[in-house]
């Protein structure tokens, strides 16, 4: 925990830090969120061939970042970790020239059914 999914249209693959962005989203949770150990942090990228907005077929690009965390954060934290996230997109995303760049961030809160492990080799 935190489990985190960032959706991105596949043309921002050459100017996407995703690197750079999860490692900046992790610190941010640490500093944010309380009881959120740096390496309990976990990110995943996955790209997508087809996005559409609105009416347009072409031309647009999006990014959505899901956070999920174990329940009881505040609607203040939560909208605060959103707005983060959102400016760190900013930071890390280079807008594909021609292309109109949507990106958005929610917070849920992890099920109760939540389990996890790491195991070393």
């Amino acid at each position: 925990m935190p489990q985190i999914t960032v959706d991105y249209s596949e043309p921002l693959a050459d100017s996407f830090d995703r690197r750079g962005f999860a490692l900046a989203l992790h610190t941010l949770l640490h500093e944010t969120v309380e009881n959120v150990p740096l390496d309990t942090c976990k990110s995943r990228f996955v790209p997508t061939d087809h996005t559409v907005v609105g009416a347009a077929t072409a031309d647009h690009d999006v990014v959505h970042v899901l956070i999920g965390l174990l329940p009881g954060r505040s609607a203040e934290v939560k909208a605060r970790v959103s707005d983060a996230a959102l400016e760190l997109v900013r930071e890390h995303v280079k807008p594909v020239a021609g292309r109109t760049l949507h990106a958005s961030a929610e917070i849920r809160e992890l099920d109760a059914s939540y389990r996890k492990f790491a195991q070393e080799a």
